[in-house]
């Protein structure tokens, strides 16, 4: 149960960061983001990423327009703000700040090179 939990908090970490890229490549239906978070094999659910949606919306970091479609009602496209690419640019280094600090103190040669400096 510890390892399921902690999987979740990874992944619930992670998960606005991947939204705001995902729709930083260009406006993007929701069902659309949920089949390119599946294939990262990010399991997200339609109860989960509306919400968080919604969020990011009120942050003023995405923006929406309707579109007509052709096989049923308007559409909802999302689109990041300036203020989101912002946030993403700010993620990205983060990012980058994390998966150093992870590779680095998950290394096992790491530990074995500073162990060999310090003799």
């Amino acid at each position: 149960m510890i390892v399921e939990n902690t999987q979740t908090q990874m992944r619930k970490g992670i998960l606005e960061y991947c939204i705001l890229s995902i729709i930083s490549r260009g406006e993007i239906y929701a069902s659309d983001i949920i089949n390119e978070l599946k294939a990262a094999r990010l399991l997200v659910v339609e109860g989960t990423l509306y919400p968080l949606l919604t969020r990011l919306k009120n942050n003023e970091l995405l923006s929406y327009i309707w579109k007509e479609s052709n096989s049923g009602p308007p559409r909802k496209y999302y689109q990041i703000t300036a203020a989101g690419e912002e946030v993403l640019k700010a993620l990205d280094e983060t990012w980058n700040e994390l998966v150093f600090a992870v590779q680095t103190s998950t290394s096992p040669r790491n530990i074995e090179e500073k162990r060999d400096t310090n003799l």
